[in-house]
């Protein structure tokens, strides 16, 4: 962890809670940690609690973020969400081109480049997920997929607009497996896709932009990950789901 930039930690909840458990879990876990002053709480409920917590969210350093949206701005798109709907709801954030999104539902490096695009265009910061799959890695090719998730999404987007982007590095074989890559292993990755950036964008994207690690984390390892260098926040699924331990990964130590 870099002191000159924000710890986040963000909870994607996927398809978990309503609105009931969404207003209870946002008012019982400010209650229990406070204003966060020298980090970020970012919640991803899914799309029908946004509108419900996005006023519970009153705390500094609380924030709130959607976990998908389409990249047009309006039109025939049944059961899509534009960028634009989800900043009206209070959306700060919004992830984009998560593993499942990509294993599950088609979505690929253009998808992920066109979201990434409208989200910033509607005045959101993109959490722009990129990660290799175990037989990818076991191959030796995680640096060359990941390197190519990175030039996807970003191709064609300037140095000027990518301020408040955050990049997520999430092992796919590490996604509610229980297996985790070691803080070695991460901090390996978060360095890289550093360079990258400052291969695309230049130095000064390179030390402001914010790198997560999402993969299983929780309170028994998140100390260790977050002490590595390049490693700047979490993306967190099931450990961010009950208020206890993601109270504990927000009271994160290094």
């Amino acid at each position: 962890m870099n002191p000159d930039r924000r710890p986040l930690i963000a909870a994607n909840w996927k398809m978990h809670k309503t609105l009931g458990e969404a207003v209870a879990f946002v008012e019982s876990i400010q209650e229990q940690t406070g204003p966060c002053a020298d980090r970020e709480v970012l919640i991803a409920p899914p799309f029908t609690a946004l509108r419900g917590i996005s006023g519970k969210l009153s705390l500094h350093g609380y924030s709130l973020g959607a976990q998908n949206c389409h990249w047009e701005q309006k039109g025939a798109f049944t059961g899509e969400i534009s960028a634009a709907m989800l900043k009206d709801m209070g959306c700060a954030y919004v992830i984009v081109g998560h593993s499942e999104r990509r294993q599950l539902f088609g979505e690929t490096d253009e998808t992920v480049r066109l979201k990434t695009s409208a989200a910033i265009g509607a005045g959101l910061a993109p959490v722009v997920c990129v990660g290799e799959a175990l037989e990818e890695r076991e191959r030796g090719d995680a640096f060359e997929v990941i390197g190519r998730q990175l030039e996807g999404a970003f191709q064609g987007l300037g140095p000027e607009r990518m301020n408040g982007v955050v990049i997520a590095y999430e092992p796919v074989w590490a996604i509610g497996t229980g297996r985790t890559a070691t803080p070695g292993q991460a901090q390996e990755v978060h360095a890289f896709i550093r360079s990258r950036i400052s291969s695309i964008f230049g130095k000064a994207i390179e030390k402001s932009v914010r790198i997560l690690y999402g993969g299983s984390v929780k309170p028994s390892n998140v100390d260790a990950l977050m002490a590595e260098p390049d490693i700047d926040g979490a993306l967190v699924g099931g450990a961010s789901l009950e208020v206890g331990s993601f109270k504990s990964l927000i009271q994160f130590n290094v």
